[in-house]
């Protein structure tokens, strides 16, 4: 028996040890992008195996204080019958930046059951010093401390910098805009962000990483915590100065504060509190230069660099059969201008509704790829048939002159071929179905010749029944139609009533609004629509002004209506969780989307149910 739970002893061990003999040996490197010079910070190298003969690479910039101290940690999971187990061996060094610049430590090795593993690389921006020292707990003097929250928030300590990549440009050249905040204090929160209006702008918003990590960056000798809010691309409208209004946001701090000394050991210990500072940018002066006259005909305001590439699928081809033309116009600039071409295709060509496809992306210089047009043509008759080329005109912002693209001129040799067209051919798959006519019969039928047998009737419809059964159901039905119509047209005078009838309708649409922008992505939109949902909803559905309008109002109008004082709570929080959620940053901004949207319908519709009028 004892040989027997020995047995199970070491046949559980080992099917534990299975999985982590299954994975993969890896050997990773991890430190900070950014450091300051004379700051310490720590080189970890990880492995999910024991190993030996562990070698470090020559740090070069930075001076070793203490290491490598090494940690071993390992966690086994059961999950539906399946062992896991998870191991992980840390080599932890201390270094210290000693002076400015970019440095690389190259890999690390260490080898693992015979075989020698190397680490990544790891790339280590140094900042220069801080010229002022920067005062990070407070001083006792006395028996009593110096609050560090005399000057947090101060404008050397946090404030929001407008980075434009050129004040000087060409109508609709590119430039690239990035609001930065810069911190020396601990950021918490970022709300209420009021964006410059940009009207004389066409915008491309380059969205911004969910959970974006903040950076290090030294500036005015000093180095900062920094966080990118907004980044565009401004495309300028008209030529002048433009001037870019303020950026302003709140930003909420945490601060450290000493607590009053009472006692030698009191000193050491310290608080927190949290501070909300606004900060708002200074306005920016665009200049914009005109484009040169005169001005091409067929030019639409494209500004940029591109190149132009034409492709036929088949020059020789029989008649109906289809014929894919494909042009390719790629480069950079401000593709949104960018207009399909328009090809002149002969009578002869039956010619559908062109492909085009989009495949854009922001950089730096504007919007950057290129744009894909298929053009699909079927020749219905025999013969040779020419395309002319087709131009579009843009300004090169690089040699600073108009430049002309062109479509090849394309010629087919059509030959006789089948009269139905090739359905199995791959470019007709797009081709939407064609109303066919058909010939069903011969034009001219023959008339029937058989003779006709006529009869003559006594009796009179006037005399009958139902002639005068006719009469009486038009006139009580006129009767009906005319009540009807009055009440109608009674209805549809009170306008309150109107608005009442159709308050659920106006917020299903807004609704439908929302629901498009939380699937997009576009979390401030979605929370405007459903609060523009809720408002306008309540305001046709109780009869009440938007004027007069508030919680307060809505609170006694509902509960007069019989709507019970639970469901008006969880309005009343609906309304505050929009306006709170706008701005506020949330690590699952979709769930709380997705909440929001589906408690507004659950509550209209339970509204619905309860006020009738």
């Amino acid at each position: 028996m004892q040989n027997i739970k020995i047995f199970l002893t070491l046949l559980i061990v080992w099917l534990l040890t299975i999985p982590a003999m299954a994975d993969g040996v890896t050997f990773t490197a991890s430190a900070p992008n950014t450091v300051a010079v004379g700051q310490t910070f720590q080189l970890v190298y990880t492995v999910n195996e024991h190993g030996k003969d562990f070698r470090l690479p020559s740090v070069n910039g930075f001076d070793i204080l203490a290491g490598p101290y090494t940690s071993t940690s390992q966690s086994t999971s059961i999950y539906n019958g399946q062992v896991t187990t998870s191991k992980e061996i840390r080599y932890t060094y201390t270094l210290q930046a000693l002076k400015e610049g970019s440095f690389t430590i190259t890999s690390a090795s260490i080898v693992v059951n015979g075989q020698k593993y190397s680490s990544n690389a790891v790339n280590i921006k140094v900042l220069p010093e801080d010229k002022a020292a920067q005062q990070s707990s407070s001083r006792t003097t006395g028996g009593q401390s110096t609050s560090t929250t005399s000057n947090a928030g101060s404008p050397d300590r946090l404030f929001v910098k407008a980075h434009f990549s050129r004040t000087k440009v060409m109508e609709q050249e590119a430039i690239l805009v990035t609001y930065k905040l810069y911190a020396k204090d601990d950021v918490i929160e970022l709300q209420n962000v009021k964006l410059p209006d940009f009207k004389d702008f066409l915008v491309q918003e380059i969205e911004l990483q969910q959970n974006r990590s903040m950076k290090r960056e030294s500036y005015n000798g000093q180095n900062f915590a920094t966080y990118e809010i907004y980044k565009a691309i401004l495309f300028p409208q008209h030529s002048g100065s433009i001037t870019v209004d303020n950026f302003a946001c709140s930003v909420g701090i945490r601060v450290r504060v000493q607590r009053q000394s009472r006692g030698f050991f009191d000193s050491f210990f310290d608080t927190f509190q949290d501070v909300e500072k606004t900060v708002t940018t200074g306005k920016t002066i665009i200049n914009v230069s005109p484009l040169p006259q005169p001005k091409p005909a067929n030019f639409s305001g494209l500004v940029g660099s591109l190149q132009m590439d034409t492709k036929v699928s088949a020059t020789e081809l029989e008649s109906n059969k289809p014929v894919t033309i494909t042009v390719t116009i790629s480069g950079s600039g401000n593709m949104k201008m960018l207009k399909t071409p328009e090809l002149q295709f002969p009578k002869d060509f039956e010619a559908y509704e062109p492909k085009v496809t989009n495949n854009f992306t922001n950089t730096t210089s504007g919007q950057q790829g290129k744009k894909i047009i298929e053009y699909l043509v079927i020749p219905r008759h025999k013969g040779e048939f020419t395309v002319p080329a087709t131009a579009i005109s843009y300004f090169d912002i690089n040699t600073h002159t108009y430049k002309t693209l062109s479509t090849n001129e394309i010629s087919f040799n059509v030959t006789k071929g089948t009269d139905a067209p090739a359905e199995n051919s791959a470019d007709m798959q797009n081709v939407q179905d064609q109303e066919r006519v058909e010939m069903l019969a011969k034009d001219i039928r023959y008339l029937d010749n058989n003779p006709l047998s006529l009869r003559q009737s006594s009796d009179y419809v006037i005399s009958s029944l139902l002639y005068w059964l006719c009469y009486l159901v038009i006139i009580v039905l006129t009767v009906v139609l005319l009540f009807f119509f009055r009440k109608k047209i009674k209805d549809n005078a009170n306008i309150a009533l109107q608005k009442n009838r159709g308050a659920n309708k106006v917020a299903r649409k807004r609704l439908k609004i929302a629901d498009r922008e939380w699937r997009s992505g576009h979390k401030e939109t979605f929370y405007d629509e459903v609060l523009k949902a809720l408002w306008g909803y309540t305001s046709d559905k109780l009869s009440i002004a938007l004027s007069d309008l508030n919680k307060d109002t809505i609170t006694e109008a509902l509960a007069a209506n019989g709507v019970d004082a639970n469901t008006i709570e969880q309005f009343n929080d609906l309304l505050n969780e929009c306006e709170f959620q706008r701005y506020a940053p949330s690590d699952d901004a979709n769930s709380a989307m997705e909440h929001t949207y589906s408690l507004a319908v659950n509550l209209i519709s339970k509204f619905e149910d309860t006020v009738k009028r």
